[in-house]
């Protein structure tokens, strides 16, 4: 009997610690926006008890010993903070913990581009992010669309294609539009067909925030990413309700109503964006033709949010967007008087979905699927262009993450079938199916406090273009506290199809389709090189700097060239082209004063067709500068002021340089804030410097290279109610 009391002994104080122990719960989140913090930790002092929160800001530690406990939860660029609890809690309910940010610096942000759990400070690859709070700056300066999101951001032109329907694509390192990818959550929306009117159609005032990867990204996210990505993060539902109505006007004929609503429950949530823009057709020059065409457009994107179980959430979405745009001779517009015009008439229909389950605290299985149509009828006086486009994405993945290491690996489909509605004169439809399986997998090595590595490959393969082999890399040196340095490149690729900027600017009049058998799918090499600096010269002065290199190759592009009278045909031109360049950006920081400047130099040149010579429209030289003073919740005053150097035309001219300046400020109060912005107010336009038509009003003559703003200064106001 003797020899069993020490086992006894042993289970009483064994099953003692046991039943003294009770699971705890928390949800994490930003005590500014409510929003779900991924990524936070929670560690009980004095033991090695802790927990990492999941994608909804839940965490939970299994077993606690009971009585009281220090806990402290701290996250990334936010104070840390400390909770002392006596266990067992009164309820096994989940307690929600509001960290509050200590600062506003980029490298703060949790990024979900590459797929991870890290945030801008931990993620080798260089990542640009366009926070709430310069959103709502964007938004109080254009609330109908992105197109001045991008343009006022360094290394990305914005292209105004049509001097009438005033159609823009955007540009990053002077590549053309075609070769970069913009999603909406991760998911490819506005590709192909749906590009060319996609910045005039989406709206900011739903938007979290705005990621950014520069150069050869084809192994993220496929192809077409060959200058990079722009990822469009929508907001989701925090603990607290959001209510936002935004009334705009413009000096330009202007009107913009948006309503952003949001809330959550104990198991469901919800998202609501309502939007209904109307602008009169414009004509600052007085020529009689709009640089502003007359437009009506709708817009509605529901969300839903389940949360299934402490491990498991999905939320499905619904995007429309209905619009009647017109530009042109302004009295026909008016009256119908019967002189130029073109129409387009739009509507997109998207559906969103995605789930994700935690198979354990390291392994997470996701899956998402997106689905697009688009209907666009273009129209002039004597030629009609209409097509539908059909597309849809899905991505089924898992992850596991560790201390050290950190593997995504995942597989994907993404069809895309453009049918034309009008039969072009030629009886030659540009009808094509575009269907690509992948495969990708990612790993981020994490080899000390210093270094890190991420790695990727992905295999896409074609039925018509081919297999794709893409791999990646992006290495991270963290060299001081101060000193931050990441090197990343990769290859891409970029199926032909005839959805380019030149296509655009011709209204794909006479544009002949694309013959497979005899055009290869565009490839390329890309790598980035930046440092990043940081320090605090004296007290609360902070100086930031980051300097960026790059270098992108594009082999045997798709050029548009002269097929006899009034035709024209898509072929891989015989050599390369390339862009290299750099960008500086710094930052001053001090109390309630921010400086922010920037200076990019893009060298991008052809190499084909016994030419050397630039692209055309590239600026080579750009530089802004932008003086914010902010008294948090109550004033927002601004200047900015942005400098584009020449341009070469494709007849080998070159354009003057100029300024484009503006002046913004908001007055806040609880529930209400009052805004106004002049924008471009020294009114810089392209009419000061050459005529944009010409010729008759029945058969004009549009100037076909944009080079500088149309619109000239705009003025806008308005107010926004937060209940």
């Amino acid at each position: 009997m003797k020899y069993l009391i020490g086992p006894l002994l042993l289970a009483w104080l064994s099953l003692s610690i046991a039943f003294g122990q009770t699971p705890f719960a928390a949800i994490v989140t930003d005590a500014k926006t409510g929003q779900p913090l991924m990524g936070a930790s929670v560690s009980i002092a004095g033991t090695t008890l802790g927990a990492v929160s999941d994608s909804n800001g839940f965490m939970t530690i299994p077993a606690v010993p009971d009585g009281q406990q220090v806990l402290i939860f701290s996250y990334i660029g936010y104070e840390a903070h400390q909770d002392t609890l006596t266990f067992p809690l009164a309820t096994r309910e989940p307690i929600t913990i509001a960290l509050s940010a200590e600062g506003e610096e980029l490298e703060e942000v949790l990024v979900t581009s590459t797929r991870s759990t890290r945030s801008i400070a931990d993620e080798p690859t260089r990542i640009e992010v366009i926070a709430a709070e310069e959103l709502e700056e964007k938004t109080n300066m254009n609330a109908a669309n992105i197109s001045m999101l991008l343009r006022e951001t360094p290394g990305i032109q914005v292209q105004q294609t049509s001097a009438t329907s005033a159609n823009q694509t955007f540009r990053i390192q002077g590549l053309d539009g075609r070769y970069t990818q913009l999603l909406q959550n991760g998911l490819p929306l506005y590709s192909g067909f749906a590009s060319g009117l996609s910045l005039l159609q989406i709206p900011p005032l739903d938007l979290r925030q705005v990621e950014i990867i520069k150069g050869s990204q084809s192994t993220l996210y496929g192809g077409g990413a060959i200058a990079g990505i722009v990822n469009l993060v929508t907001k989701e539902p925090g603990q607290e309700r959001e209510n936002l109505l935004l009334l705009n006007g413009t000096s330009g004929g202007g009107l913009d109503l948006n309503g952003f609503f949001s809330g959550r429950g104990e198991k469901l949530g919800y998202t609501l964006y309502l939007s209904r823009n109307t602008q009169r057709g414009y004509d600052p020059n007085q020529d009689q033709f709009t640089d502003i065409p007359q437009s009506r457009r709708f817009t509605v994107n529901p969300r839903l949010f389940w949360y299934l179980s402490e491990r498991t959430s999905a939320d499905a979405g619904l995007n429309v967007s209905v619009e009647n745009r017109i530009g042109g001779d302004l009295a026909t517009i008016r009256d119908g008087a019967g002189g130029y015009t073109e129409r387009n008439i739009s509507n997109r229909y998207t559906t969103q979905f995605n789930v994700q389950h935690q198979l354990t605290d390291q392994t997470s299985l996701y899956a998402k699927n997106s689905l697009t149509w688009f209907n666009r009828d273009l129209t002039t006086p004597n030629y009609t262009f209409g097509g539908r486009q059909q597309a849809s994405f899905s991505e089924a993945g898992i992850s596991r993450y560790g201390k050290k290491l950190e593997w995504v690996g995942g597989l994907n489909l993404w069809t895309d079938t453009f049918q034309e509605q009008v039969e072009p004169v030629s009886n030659q439809a540009r009808n094509y199916t575009l269907n690509t399986v992948g495969a990708f997998l990612q790993n981020n090595f994490k080899y000390s406090a210093s270094w890190t590595l991420e790695t990727g490959l992905r295999l896409d393969h074609q039925p018509i273009y081919g297999t794709f082999l893409l791999p990646r890399f992006s290495l991270m040196a963290k060299l001081s506290d101060q000193l931050t340095s990441r090197l990343g490149g990769g290859l891409g690729y970029k199926a032909p199809t005839v959805f380019s900027e030149e296509a655009e600017q011709r209204l794909y009049q006479g544009v002949l389709p694309i013959e497979p058998r005899t055009t290869e799918a565009e490839t390329s090499q890309g790598i980035n090189w930046d440092f990043n600096y940081r320090t605090e010269l004296t007290e609360g002065l902070q100086l930031t700097l980051n300097h960026l290199f790059f270098y992108t190759r594009i082999q045997r592009p798709l050029v548009l060239e002269s097929e006899g009278a009034n035709q024209f045909v898509y072929r891989n031109a015989n050599g390369h082209l390339d862009t290299r360049g750099f960008e500086t950006n710094v930052t001053w920081r001090f109390a309630n004063y921010r400086l922010y400047s920037f200076y990019t130099f893009t060298d991008t040149k052809r190499y084909y067709e016994n030419l050397q010579r630039p692209l055309p429209l590239t600026a080579r030289h750009r530089a802004g500068v932008v003086a914010m003073y902010e008294l948090e919740e109550k004033w927002r005053v601004g200047y900015e002021a942005y400098y584009t150097g020449q341009q070469e035309l494709e007849a080998g001219t070159r354009t003057r340089p100029y300024w484009t300046m503006g002046l913004m400020a908001e007055r806040r109060w609880e529930h209400i804030s009052l805004f106004l912005n002049f924008e471009n107010f020294t009114d810089v336009r392209l009419s000061r410097f050459q005529t944009l038509v010409s010729g008759p009003r029945q058969q004009p003559e549009f100037v076909r290279e944009i080079w500088a703003p149309t619109e000239g200064r705009i003025i806008n106001g308005g107010v926004k109610f937060r209940f």
